[in-house]
């Protein structure tokens, strides 16, 4: 009666074992990371500020779409009054999408980018709660930045 009992026992922590170790496999692809590309479509520059307007796309690997409310450029230690843009924006699961969104940033920041840095794109998604979360994307250039 005492094996049994062990050999049942058992044969529950093997299985609760494998279920638990296959949780984060099925959801790898919900923690899969966004990933993006920029272009600048057009810049002009006034007072050491630099409004840009920038052809953004969107890649969302993940099995859920996703609803972006607000996009903050984010490279300094805090974002660039004028870095903040509301839109609504779907992004369906395991495809992406197109925006075009214009920032005033500071000058001196818009130059990183012409020298190579990758502009940090901060997002603010809408959840099924209604409590917004937000995610970090660095942008990867196309083309060139004038």
């Amino acid at each position: 009666m005492q094996w049994g009992t062990m050999r049942i026992c058992k044969s529950l922590l093997v299985i609760a074992g494998l279920w638990i170790f296959s949780l984060p496999v099925a959801r790898a692809n919900d923690t899969a990371r966004l990933s993006g590309t920029y272009q600048v479509i057009h810049k002009s520059e006034v007072s050491g500020q630099a409004r840009i307007q920038i052809q953004v796309h969107i890649v969302n690997p993940r099995s859920r779409s996703l609803h972006i409310q607000r996009m903050t450029l984010w490279d300094f230690s805090h974002p660039a009054k004028g870095g903040s843009q509301p839109c609504s924006l779907v992004v369906n699961s395991t495809s992406s999408a197109d925006t075009t969104q214009e920032f005033t940033i500071p000058r001196e920041e818009y130059d990183l980018w012409r020298r190579g840095a990758r502009p940090r794109l901060v997002l603010e998604i809408a959840t099924p709660t209604g409590h917004p979360t937000t995610e970090v994307v660095h942008l990867d250039r196309i083309g060139k930045v004038n």
